[in-house]
């Protein structure tokens, strides 16, 4: 199911030639596989996958996001000095398996934390982030403990015959005595009652979005500090659902009232300083329910901004 980068997907505006301080990312971008990444950088790996999404009643369209967002990225200036960034391919889900597509991303993500270098992920629907926890569990070892941050309005904790795009975070937890899980940007017209009490049960903290303002974010960054003092690696997922409809059309769940992309920038930014972070994955972009590629262009815009600001 893993298939090798490819270059056409990065082109853009060309302001110089050998000044590497006007260059932008696909003047920058290098292409490996993801067995030969050299430690320190970062690897943008693609999950083409949007069956969780249709097993859950969804419409198709996500598994096409990773290469808009590529696009997307293409043409940002390039602020991260000398620091290398690949793009290391994608995996796809072939035959409807998404159990297969999610352990075979697992295990290329394990083989990126084994090389030294930071696992960027582009969804997928959100069951994008199974395969992720996969590979740092894999990584880490059974005995670790893995903290799991979620910005999005949804818990994603449903109980299904099947794994789709809202069990993932259930299957953790309940799979995983060794991991814990703060979602940020909770929406209560967004979950069923069950789904509060669910979370309880499970352990899960939460913050809802109504209390996430640029004003008011200290103490939800003292809770982010908390949560990550008591794992030894975290893993960072943001579904772009979470963010309001106005400058997020293209999503599955279009949400009103939404996260401003301002403070989602501001969450990312104190998340990933955090040394314990290891990785970032980004899902729920569907380029054909998008408005002149408004959604693709932010999730762009918050790759890069992640990535310059990560630790």
């Amino acid at each position: 199911m893993y298939k090798l980068p490819k270059k056409h997907f990065w082109h853009g505006r060309v302001d110089s030639e050998t000044d590497r301080d006007s260059f932008r990312f696909h003047q920058t971008i290098e292409f490996m596989d993801t067995t030969e990444v050299p430690g320190g950088a970062f690897s943008l790996i693609g999950f083409e996958c949007d069956e969780g999404v249709q097993r859950n009643g969804g419409q198709a369209g996500a598994a096409d996001a990773p290469n808009e967002i590529r696009r997307q990225l293409a043409d940002l200036p390039y602020h991260l000095g000398d620091r290398q960034t690949f793009d290391v391919g994608s995996v796809m889900c072939k035959n409807n398996d998404l159990e297969k597509a999610q352990r075979e991303l697992g295990d290329h993500v394990n083989l990126l934390f084994a090389s030294g270098s930071f696992p960027i992920i582009l969804g997928g629907g959100h069951e994008t982030a199974y395969g992720h926890y996969l590979g740092l569990r894999r990584f880490a070892g059974p005995d670790a403990k893995i903290g799991i941050i979620n910005i999005d309005a949804h818990f994603d904790l449903r109980q299904a015959d099947r794994p789709n795009s809202e069990t993932m975070f259930r299957q953790i937890l309940e799979q995983d005595s060794q991991s814990g899980y703060l979602v940020l940007g909770i929406q209560p017209l967004g979950n069923t009652k069950t789904l509060f009490n669910q979370a309880e049960k499970l352990g899960a903290s939460y913050v809802l979005a109504e209390a996430l303002t640029l004003l008011e974010l200290q103490n939800t960054q003292k809770l982010i500090d908390a949560f990550c003092e008591d794992y030894d690696h975290v893993m960072v997922t943001l579904c772009m659902d979470s963010i309001t409809s106005l400058y997020a059309p293209g999503v599955l769940s279009p949400s009103p009232f939404g996260l401003d992309p301002a403070v989602v920038r501001r969450l990312l930014w104190h998340i990933v300083s955090n040394e314990k972070v290891r990785s970032f994955d980004l899902s729920e972009v569907v380029p054909n329910l998008d408005d002149n590629g408004k959604t693709a262009k932010l999730a762009a815009y918050l790759v890069a901004e992640v990535m310059a600001a990560f630790h």
